[in-house]
């Protein structure tokens, strides 16, 4: 089986592996307020009409399913703050994108 090619995929199938349903799932993802996320905003997200709103939200789909972060933030297009670092030269980020684009080929 191919590996899932949007965010909402991964979470949706991340989400039936564990028999929950969506109700049971946005309970458990909590935003930076403490507050849970909607099963509609959950549903969106699913069905890829929206990205979670911040990288705190990737974090808690990772911990809660138990899936990579570094996956999960791929899917949404952004890096993980704990590869994003200040003072990096532009030569060592080509050379790190070199080495991940060889990496999937």
């Amino acid at each position: 089986m191919a590996p899932p090619s949007t965010f909402g995929r991964a979470i949706s199938e991340a989400r039936r592996a564990k028999g929950w349903s969506q109700k049971e799932l946005a309970t458990r993802i909590l935003k930076e307020d403490g507050q849970p996320i909607t099963p509609q905003y959950l549903n969106d997200i699913e069905r890829d009409r929206r990205n979670p709103s911040s990288e705190h939200m990737v974090q808690q789909f990772a911990a809660v399913l138990d899936q990579s972060i570094d996956y999960l933030s791929w899917l949404v297009g952004k890096l993980p703050s704990s590869i994003r670092r200040e003072n990096v030269r532009p030569e060592q980020v080509e050379s790190a994108f070199q080495a991940f684009r060889k990496a999937l080929e």
